[in-house]
């Protein structure tokens, strides 16, 4: 039986709204997408995103990945503030599971950078049971290792989870390992599977 519900952030309870954010630093379309391209999809994310490595080491990566907007990086990363926002349904979401008696947690790839400068996106996490985040654990998202060590932390069986995820490889890691799964759509989908899941306790 499903007892704990186990979120990721970015994408489910927060808007990663990278695109407005970039836009509102001042960057044109075709240079969003060379930022993107040298930042977000560059492996220096991921290291980033567990701690790995300092934010001038992701920096300087990110500008060799394209020397020609060395500035423009350096703008859109230096604060991060406004990178992601909480969705409005976040806190009321949690609270009623919470109230229903599920166990609510958090597993998401979040560096300490955006963790400190984007802290009203986390407004829910004091409603939560606890929760892992990428810097912490040293380990992202879908590596096996980050599943198994929120389980560990908190004393859980997989097949008491449900793991809602945005990203489809992220919830077929938690699949693999014994977790329910739901790949967050929309809130409405969401929102119906929580209420039956309620319904059926």
């Amino acid at each position: 039986m499903i007892r704990n519900i186990v979120f990721d952030i970015g994408g489910v309870l927060a808007d990663f709204r990278i695109r407005e954010f970039l836009a509102e630093k001042g960057l044109d379309g075709p240079t969003i997408k060379r930022v993107l391209k040298a930042s977000v999809l560059n492996p220096y994310w991921g290291k980033f995103e567990r701690g790995e490595v300092t934010e001038e080491e992701t920096l300087q990566a990110f500008s060799a990945a394209d020397p020609g907007i060395e500035r423009e990086l350096r703008l859109a990363f230096t604060d991060l503030g406004g990178m992601l926002v909480m969705r409005e349904y976040a806190i009321p979401l949690v609270r009623g599971l919470k109230k229903a008696g599920f166990g609510v947690y958090y597993l998401s790839n979040y560096s300490k950078k955006a963790y400190d400068e984007c802290a009203e996106s986390l407004a829910f996490l004091p409603d939560m049971d606890g929760g892992v985040v990428s810097f912490r654990a040293g380990l992202t998202k879908p590596d096996p290792r980050v599943y198994r060590y929120f389980l560990e932390q908190y004393g859980l069986r997989p097949e008491t989870c449900l793991f809602v995820d945005d990203t489809e490889e992220n919830v077929t890691a938690a699949r693999e390992l014994g977790f329910h799964g739901h790949v967050f759509r929309t809130y409405e989908e969401l929102a119906k599977e929580l209420k039956d899941l309620e319904k059926s306790r």
